[in-house]
Order: C-alpha cells, then structure tokens, then sequence
C-alpha cells in the first residue's frame, strides 16, 4: 500500500512498475467507488505499461478534505500526483467522473497527458436537478437509500444475479464509501460541463461505454466522442458503467487496439 499527501489530502495510491521504463498508464476511478474496479485490467495491461491508480479525494482510503469538490479540484490532486512521480505524457483513463476529471487534466495540464480514454463518461453528465435530488436524498437517509437504483444503472441483470458473490462485494464497496465523499463529488458533477473544451482537445482519443451503460447511456458517450476531433468510439458488449468490472477482458482488448494506434514518435514518460 502507498500513501502520500497532496494538497493536504492523503491520498492512497499503486504504482505498478517503473516510469522510466515504461510508458505510463493512469486509471480514475468512478464515483462511489476505489480503484480496485481497475485490478483486471491493469493486471493485463502491466507488462507493457507502468500502472497508476489512485483513490481519489473522498473515496477508499483516501482523506475526505474540505466539501464540495469541484472537478478541477480532482484534477489538481491528480496532476500533483504525476508531478511528484515525475510522470510526463501519460495515457489518462478516467471512467464516469473519472473522465470529467481526465478532461479537466487535459485543459489544465495538457503538458501531462499523450492521450485520453473516456470511459463510460460524458462532456456533461446529468442535470442540476437530478444531482440535487441525490444529494438530498443520501445527506438524509445516506448511500444505501439510492444504491439500489445506482446499481441498476452500474451492471446488468446478468452480473446483478443474487448468487453472484462479485455483485453482493461491489454494492458493499459503494455503501461504505463516505457520505461526504460521495456527495462532494456529485455536487463538482453537477457542475462541470466540458462541452466546448471537448471540442479543443488534440490528443488522440477513444470513447469507450458498456451497451447497457445506464448511467451514460452509449448515445450519450457517442455525442462527446462527435464533439472531439477525430475521437474513436467502441462499445463494449454484455456491460453496464463500469465494463472493467462486468468485462475485462474486452475492455483491456479494445484498450490495447487504441494504444497501438498511437504515434510513436515522443516518449510517454520520463524522469527528469
């Protein structure tokens, strides 16, 4: 396990291999949850990529700070993160907020990023209303008031099977994150909105969305994929919004088809 402060938040965090040696991949977590969603995949991907993934602001084992977030927020924490690793041009993945938050990255810190994966995310995500309405509803009755409906939207019916233990741990993971935590990051999204910044992004990009997606329904992802210059959209089969959960296996697949797209031509990474 490893921990550090950034901007007086501790922050836990892994690194998997050596940035000087490989190029660097960097995960975000969606809301309500750790980056243990990420274990399948960066197992697959961590012989040719030196891994990150942290718990951001609010989630896992990770300080709460002062609430609400804003998204650029998150993205200040993450770009802290990669500076103190020395960290240059990495490949950013952020799933749901995750993605919000890569965007931020890409708008604040361009210097930092060589191409993004926006993972079942969105250059909006719902309305004023809607977040307004959960967060009300969890400050009063807390996270397991809404889980039901969440989870709906997160998986689908085959994966939400009662026999199936896997379900039962992940509704465990988003109950017992901290409800200050939760509804930090659902009030900074609520209030981002990347839609013209989406349209000056000029790093590759692919858009990726399970196809039973109920939070960012597969239009949703497509319409941000269409605001983006030359972006690449894929949908991932028998998954809900969280497909490195539902199915590894294929997201690490199409993951691995946009990574060799990319030029060659400038370093990912490197240590000053």
């Amino acid at each position: 396990m490893q921990f550090t402060r950034m901007n007086d938040i501790a922050i836990h965090y892994r690194l998997i291999g050596a940035v000087a040696e490989k190029p660097v991949l960097v995960f975000i977590n969606s809301l309500g949850t750790d980056f243990r969603i990420w274990g399948d995949v960066a197992d697959g991907l961590s012989d040719q990529f030196a891994v990150f993934l942290y718990d951001k602001r609010g989630h896992g084992l990770s300080d709460i700070g002062q609430v609400p977030y804003s998204i650029e927020d998150h993205a200040t924490d993450l770009a802290g993160l990669l500076d103190r690793l020395a960290v240059k041009r990495a490949i950013i993945c952020g799933l749901s907020v995750g993605g919000l938050i890569a965007q931020s990255l890409y708008q604040r810190r361009p210097d930092l990023v060589r191409a993004l994966v926006l993972a079942d995310t969105a250059h909006k995500i719902g309305t004023a209303e809607m977040w307004g309405a959960r967060i009300a509803a969890i400050e009063a009755h807390g996270i397991e008031a809404v889980a039901d409906g969440v989870l709906e939207r997160w998986f689908t019916p085959a994966f939400r099977r009662p026999e199936n233990v896997a379900f039962a741990c992940y509704r465990n993971m988003l109950i017992r994150q901290p409800v200050p935590g939760y509804v930090g990051t659902c009030a900074a999204i609520r209030d981002a909105d990347y839609t013209e910044a989406a349209r000056r992004i000029a790093v590759p990009v692919l858009c990726v969305v399970g196809d039973q997606d109920g939070s960012t329904p597969p239009d949703l992802v497509r319409s941000t994929a269409e605001l983006i210059p030359g972006a690449r959209f894929e949908v991932i089969p028998d998954a809900g919004h969280i497909p490195c959960v539902e199915q590894p296996e294929a997201l690490t697949k199409t993951l691995l088809s946009f990574f060799k797209s990319l030029p060659e031509n400038k370093p990912m990474s490197r240590v000053p």
